[in-house]
């Protein structure tokens, strides 16, 4: 399938692009035009997730568009912020510089849930190693041959009591973890319950790369590759904050 069908393609290079220019000798001419347009990216996959980020999905993408409106006007997201730092209007509602925050956490919480599933995902990788050793494949091919019907009495076990057998592929808790690490620090508690009442109708992983257009192997290389690129650009974003005294945590 064409690349322009491939979101997470089209998200993990349009951070690298970011990550090359703030690991770079100018890193402050970061500019809100390419920043916007890579975040704006991420915003199809947040729909992906469902109802239990449905409310992250409809602010981050009001902060997006609010840094692409800036961006006609503003070159740089230092600038941005040493604008509104001038004006003193960087903690009033709606400040580019206060939505150029929440964007972060958007970012952040993707990069931790990115984590998170490639941390579930690893016995696979032990396996592909295992399987390089031709002592180990011998074994490796008797243990899958008495195993079959071993797993298919387990799994009708379960699906003859309608129990199901997916519990696995489950995003819920790679997505609660992204979520409490990166947002509930900052949500009441109705939002916290109401989110945690979302966690059960997430979409099963195989769901999420279908919706992707990804099979595991690619989406695990993507993933990576956001979590690597996306991790600087928070750092920098971070030290824009930090380094003027104005706090993250508000």
């Amino acid at each position: 399938m064409a690349d322009n069908h491939k979101p997470l393609r089209k998200i993990s290079e349009a951070f690298k692009e970011l990550e090359a220019t703030v690991n770079s000798q100018t890193p402050d001419d970061l500019e809100v035009s390419s920043f916007s347009r890579a975040c704006s990216l991420i915003s199809p996959l947040l729909g992906c997730l469902g109802f239990a980020f449905k409310f992250a999905e409809m602010d981050y993408v009001a902060k997006v568009n609010d840094l692409v409106e800036a961006s006609k006007s503003i070159g740089t997201l230092q600038a941005m912020v040493e604008r509104d730092v001038a004006a003193n209007t960087v903690k009033k509602g709606g400040s580019h510089t206060g939505n150029l925050l929440l964007v972060k956490r958007g970012i952040e919480m993707v990069k931790v849930l990115f984590e998170q599933i490639l941390v579930t995902g690893n016995g696979v990788l032990i396996c592909t190693m295992l399987l390089s050793e031709p002592s180990a494949r011998i074994q490796m091919q008797s243990y899958i041959t008495a195993s079959a019907p071993v797993i298919l009495y387990i799994d009708k076990l379960f699906l003859s009591r309608g129990l199901g057998v997916d519990w696995g592929n489950s995003l819920k808790d790679p997505a609660s973890k992204a979520y409490a690490q990166v947002f509930a620090p900052h949500h009441g508690w109705a939002i916290r319950k109401a989110v945690a009442a979302g966690m059960y109708a997430l979409p099963t992983k195989a769901q999420l790369l279908q919706k992707l257009n990804e099979d595991e192997p690619s989406a695990r290389i993507q993933m990576q590759s956001y979590i690597n690129a996306s991790a600087p650009v928070i750092l920098y974003i971070d030290k824009l904050f930090l380094s003027r005294e104005l706090g993250v945590d508000w």
